[in-house]
C-alpha cells in the first residue's frame, strides 16, 4: 500500500475493539517492542545476578510503556490511522504523551548504566561512552526547556497545518516516520520534567511543573481549532472510507476532543508524579540533615545560637 489515495482506494471493514487489535500494523515496530524488552530484561537479570536490587515498579512501568507502543502501531489500529483522524489522533496522543512518560518511569537509563560492564583504566567501553553523551553539549542543547517547548508545539501546527502532513501520510514509510518522530518528541520533552534518569542538567521541581503547563495552552487550542471546524481541515482524512460510514467532520471533531484530552490527563498524572518525588527529595534531604547533625552534635545550630548571641551582645 504505497499510495492510499486519501482513503479512497481502501476498503476497511467498521471498526470493532476486536478488529483494531489484531496484530498488523508496521512491523519496524514490532520488532524494536521486542528488542526493547530484551534489552531491558538483560539489564534486570545482570543486576540480579549479581545481587543488586532493581524495582520490580520500574520494570512493570517500562513494559507497559513499550505495550502501550505496540498497542498502537502493531495491531489493526495503525490501519484506520491511515485514513481515520479519530484513529490516527489516538495514535499520536498515545506514543507521545503516554508511552514516553511510562518508558522513563522505568529508568532504562539508569538501568543501562547500572548494567554495563566498566571499562579499564584509560579505556572507553559502551558504559563510559553513554555516561559522555548524557553530559555532552548535544543533549544539553535537546533537553533544555527552549528546545523541547518549541519541537512540542512544532510537532502539532508546523505538522497537521501544512502540506508535509499529506506528503507523509501518502506512504507507509511516511507513517511509520511520523510515528517515530512523535516518539522521539515525547520522550525527549518529558525526560528532563521527569528527572528519573540522569542528564546533563537537572532543574527544580517548580521549574518542571512550569515546563509542563507551558504546552497545555496550546495543545488546548490545537484540540479546540480541530473540534470546532466545519469542514475537513486536512486533505487525508476528507474521504474516508464509505465501508466505515464515518462523517469526516465529525470524525474531525473526534481527533480534536482527543487532543484536548490528552492534554490534561498525562499532565495531571506527571504532577502527581513530580509532587511525590518533590516529597520524596524533601524528605530524604531533612535526613540527611538529621544524620550530620547526629554526626558534629548539632554544629551548625551551636553555630548559629552563637552568631544570635554575639548579635545580641553587640546590642546591649
Amino acid at each position: 500500500m504505497e499510495n492510499h489515495d486519501h482513503g479512497s482506494g481502501m476498503d476497511l471493514p467498521p471498526i470493532t475493539l476486536s478488529r483494531a487489535l489484531e496484530l498488523g500494523g508496521d512491523p519496524v515496530f514490532l520488532y524494536g517492542c521486542l528488542a526493547a524488552l530484551a534489552l531491558y530484561g538483560w539489564g534486570v537479570f545482570r543486576l540480579r545476578r549479581r545481587g543488586d536490587r532493581w524495582s520490580p515498579g520500574r520494570t512493570v512501568s517500562f513494559a507497559l510503556g513499550v505495550v502501550s507502543i505496540a498497542a498502537v502501531t502493531c495491531t489493526g489500529l495503525n490501519d484506520y490511522g491511515m485514513v481515520l483522524f479519530s484513529a490516527h489522533m489516538l495514535q499520536h496522543m498515545v506514543i507521545s504523551m503516554v508511552s514516553p512518560i511510562l518508558l522513563l518511569l522505568g529508568a532504562p537509563v539508569t538501568l543501562l548504566l547500572r548494567a554495563l560492564p566498566t571499562a579499564g583504566r584509560g579505556r572507553r567501553g559502551p558504559r563510559e561512552l553513554l555516561a559522555r553523551l548524557l553530559h555532552s553539549r548535544y543533549v544539553r542543547i535537546v533537553t533544555s526547556p527552549l528546545f523541547t517547548i518549541t519541537l512540542f508545539v512544532a510537532s502539532l501546527y508546523g505538522l497537521y497545518f501544512t502540506p508535509l502532513f499529506d506528503f507523509l501520510m501518502g506512504s507507509r514509510l511516511g507513517h511509520l516516520a511520523m510515528m517515530l518522530h512523535f516518539l522521539a518528541v515525547g520522550l525527549v520533552f518529558f525526560w528532563p520534567i521527569m528527572g528519573v534518569d540522569p542528564g546533563p542538567h537537572r532543574p527544580s521541581h517548580l521549574m518542571r511543573m512550569l515546563e509542563l503547563f507551558a504546552t497545555m495552552p496550546f495543545h488546548a487550542f490545537f484540540g479546540i481549532a480541530l473540534m470546532m471546524g466545519t469542514e475537513p481541515m486536512i486533505d487525508t482524512f476528507a474521504d474516508p472510507p464509505a465501508s466505515l460510514g464515518v462523517d469526516p467532520v465529525a470524525d474531525q471533531s473526534g481527533a480534536g476532543g482527543m487532543a484536548w484530552a490528552f492534554s490534561e490527563i498525562p499532565t495531571v498524572v506527571v504532577l502527581v508524579a513530580l509532587v511525590i518525588q518533590w516529597y520524596v527529595s524533601e524528605e530524604r534531604r531533612a535526613r540527611r540533615q538529621d544524620r550530620t547533625a547526629d554526626r558534629d552534635g548539632d554544629r551548625e545550630l551551636a553555630a548559629y545560637n552563637a552568631y544570635l548571641a554575639s548579635l545580641g551582645s553587640r546590642t546591649r
